[in-house]
């Protein structure tokens, strides 16, 4: 053999003295690969970037259509109601009644307003399911409720309640002509409250001292980081006697003779429906639906309570989300002293 020999073992070996056998590695490889490596990472982040961007808008179609969906299903219709026939109007009253909330009086006025003018609204009913709040924006629908009353002499209004209808709750349902609930309802808690805390004790203990300054010898009143003065808690029972008093002067004169006559009418407590009729703070038992069909007469019923728009709304469920995981997270939660 010539360029090959044969090995022990019958495989074959290169010459050693044959050059034209002898491969360089270096041969092989492009002048330009540098330029071809650039290219190819080039094109592989281009096509991650096209790759992330299919993601992206992917994900924000899913967050459109998620948001979307939730103005869909969320509670209470943006639309204006259906007025043109004859129907019972309804107006509620949800949760604690105050300036800034659902239950405030501008809101519920201007759906009473609303419901009363309309000439296809029979009567008016005001659903309540509220554990108070804020006497004087329960005063204010009360005197508005009296003044529609007045002014519209052929339409009724009828307070319904759900759950409960205490303290400034049952003071705007006294202004209605009749009032209906279930017979597991709450109704009552003709009182007046202001509640707070003392930490004087505890201040004591652990050595922290109070420095307030005011001008005006009882412009401090109801710190609860001083010791209550006799002065001081004379003035705010005073206050809260003048408050009752005109609480239960409103339900008098809303209720009438339709009251029973007992000691514990006015002292706070709270009863259930059926016990709410035999006291006189209830009427009869009933629901919404019923009192439209069976006592108005118009079965339709219209919802006249006033909506905010669907975006604000939303951006209000956003934010008291948003507040409820920061206190879970925190572990506090905010404290207030209200009337009522």
């Amino acid at each position: 053999m010539s360029d090959l020999e044969r090995n022990e073992g019958g495989l074959a070996r290169p010459d050693p003295q044959n050059n034209s056998q002898t491969q360089n590695p270096a041969s092989d490889v492009s002048p330009d690969w540098e330029r071809d490596l650039l290219n190819r990472l080039a094109f592989a982040s281009v096509n991650e970037q096209r790759r992330a961007r299919r993601w992206g808008i992917f994900f924000k179609s899913l967050t459109f259509l998620y948001l979307l969906m939730f103005f869909l299903v969320m509670p209470g219709d943006w639309k204006s109601p259906d007025s043109s026939k004859e129907h019972t109007a309804l107006v509620q009253v949800e949760g604690v009644i105050g300036p800034d909330s659902e239950a405030s009086a501008d809101i519920i006025i201007g759906g009473l307003r609303a419901a009363f003018k309309n000439k296809n609204s029979k009567a008016v009913i005001l659903r309540i399911n509220s554990p108070g709040g804020s006497p004087v924006q329960s005063g204010y629908v009360y005197d508005e409720i009296k003044r529609l009353r007045k002014k519209y002499q052929d339409k009724k209004l009828y307070a319904v309640i759900t759950d409960m209808c205490a303290s400034g709750g049952y003071y705007i349902a006294a202004a209605a002509d009749e009032i209906y609930a279930d017979k597991a309802s709450l109704v009552g808690s003709i009182g007046v409250l202001i509640n707070s805390f003392g930490f004087v004790d505890a201040m004591k203990k652990l050595g922290v001292e109070r420095r307030m300054y005011t001008a005006g010898k009882n412009k401090g009143i109801l710190d609860p980081f001083s010791p209550v003065k006799p002065s001081d808690r004379k003035h705010i029972d005073k206050m809260l006697q003048g408050i009752h008093q005109q609480f239960i002067q409103s339900v008098k004169d809303g209720r009438g003779d339709k009251l029973k006559q007992s000691p514990e009418l006015f002292s706070g407590l709270f009863w259930n429906g059926d016990e709410g009729v035999k006291l006189g703070l209830v009427d009869a038992l009933g629901s919404s639906s019923y009192v439209a069909r069976e006592v108005v007469g118009a079965e339709k019923i219209v919802n006249y309570t006033p909506r905010s728009d669907f975006l604000e709304r939303f951006a209000d469920r956003l934010g008291a989300s948003f507040a409820k995981m920061m206190v879970q997270l925190v572990g506090t939660g905010a404290q207030s002293a209200d009337l009522f």
